[in-house]
């Protein structure tokens, strides 16, 4: 045997080796298939928790499978049904023979601890994926043809996913929901302001009770509408009212240009002249006061023009680990972002991805994002320039996972009054989509020499 053989041999024993004492629980696995061939309505529980690759032993796969293809088929699923199905399709000795079958139909399992055994299999699994996850990385440590940013985004969502996998979903009882809403509507009673984040606008938080934990909020609208001074202007608001951390991921725009910005907004000096630097004494005055409370602020930007997906998770953890919350989060703009998979044929589905991750991201922090879109060149074809939501564009998978859909728009009459009062302008605000309230629309002004919104009835 030559040396490449013999090496290539021992590689093989070793993981045969590793295999063999991977963490399993026989028993609990032989339990599992028992009660689903006992009883109809423990497939669909142990479907919607066990994958096929949870079960350790190679003919428990084949079974299981087995029995998911007939439930599937609307067949019905004992003893004897299998055993025609295996036999029909050629797999009756790959799963061990009648001799396997019999053992599982002897077996009387007690359906009270279905969950159990479920949660038996799965810890196993989830253990044995942990050690798979463990020598891959060890691999990749020696791949130097691919980026180490790559590798370790790659790990990292792995490890999420993984993580995900361990978090079992938990029945609440209605006792339970209604005694923490009865808490929830005491507080309310005894301290009437939005249960949410309060924006700093009335008009929009008297409409959406402020922006909620976990929900994903799109601010949409064609450009140089305002979104990004918005929701710049949003921010600072949270900000200074509730002294709560805020995440600014700018793909479009660089950090000077967003600082530029709000220096702007909390000095009422132009972009020009901040940019120009032609300023009075008095200017200066105020710029340093101002710089050197802003200093202080709790905003974070994050100007990456490439910005994937698993970077925000990322980021998020470094300002939890630096500031023990997260206030707000705030994506500029949606149509940048990338997803790390290439195997994604359309944009449409890389989008879907996207918020779905962002919807995930914002239930797993519990906060709530900010992700601002683009509207589609369709708008300006109409008569009635009014956004709709199938303007959005890739539409369909923001529309779903959104939780609160605003949007930004200038009718005609807004514009005539914007010719009258160049420094100001009249922005409707359409809330397009709530999960949970109305629909319709409020009305702010907008300074666009500032870049800065107020309530319709405030004097700027």
């Amino acid at each position: 045997m030559s040396s490449t053989a013999k090496q290539n041999f021992n590689l093989d024993n070793k993981q045969l080796l590793i295999e063999k004492y991977l963490p399993h629980n026989f028993l609990a696995e032989k339990m599992i298939l028992s009660c689903l061939l006992m009883n109809y309505e423990a497939i669909e529980i142990t479907f919607r928790t066990l994958p096929r690759n949870a079960f350790y032993f190679r003919n428990h796969q084949e079974i299981y499978k087995a029995i998911m293809q007939m439930y599937k088929n609307e067949m019905t699923v004992d003893g004897l049904t299998l055993f025609s199905f295996l036999q029909d399709n050629g797999t009756l000795e790959k799963v061990g023979g009648v001799k396997v079958l019999v053992e599982l139909v002897s077996q009387i399992p007690n359906l009270i601890y279905l969950e159990e055994y479920i949660r038996l299999v799965k810890d196993k699994f989830i253990r044995r994926s942990l050690i798979k996850l463990g020598y891959e990385a060890i691999n990749s440590g020696y791949i130097t043809n691919v980026p180490l940013e790559n590798i370790l985004n790659d790990f990292e969502i792995k490890l999420f996913n993984l993580t995900n996998e361990i978090k079992a979903p938990k029945l609440f009882s209605s006792g339970e929901i209604l005694t923490d809403i009865f808490s929830e509507l005491k507080e309310k009673f005894l301290n009437p302001t939005p249960s949410g984040l309060a924006s700093g606008f009335y008009d929009l938080d008297c409409c959406i009770q402020g922006f909620q934990k976990s929900d994903l909020i799109i601010l949409a609208g064609r450009p140089s509408m305002g979104k990004t001074a918005l929701s710049l202007n949003i921010a600072l608001n949270i900000i200074k009212n509730e002294n709560l951390p805020v995440l600014f991921f700018s793909l479009e725009m660089s950090k000077e240009q967003i600082m530029y910005r709000l220096l702007s907004m909390e000095t009422n000096i132009t972009q020009m002249r901040l940019k120009s630097g032609r300023l009075s004494q008095e200017d200066w005055v105020k710029l340093t006061k101002i710089i050197k409370i802003m200093a202080k602020f709790p905003f974070f930007v994050d100007d990456t023009s490439n910005l994937a997906i698993q970077d925000i998770r990322s980021r998020l953890k470094t300002i939890l680990f630096e500031q023990n919350k997260i206030g707000l989060v705030i994506i500029d703009y949606l149509q940048l972002m990338q997803t790390p998979q290439s195997k994604i044929e359309t944009r449409v589905q890389e989008l879907s991805q996207i918020t779905r991750f962002l919807k995930n991201t914002a239930r797993e922090f519990n906060i709530p994002i900010i992700a601002l879109s683009q509207l589609s060149r369709n708008v300006e074809n109409r008569i009635d320039k009014k956004p709709i939501l199938s303007d959005l564009r890739e539409s369909g998978s923001i529309e779903q996972d959104a939780d609160l859909i605003l949007m930004l728009y200038q009718n005609s009459k807004q514009k005539e009054f914007s010719e009258k009062n160049q420094d100001t302008q009249l922005i409707e605000l359409i809330i397009a989509k709530q999960r949970n309230g109305p629909i319709g629309k409020v009305k702010l002004k907008f300074a666009a020499t500032q870049n800065k919104f107020f309530d319709i009835d405030t004097n700027d």
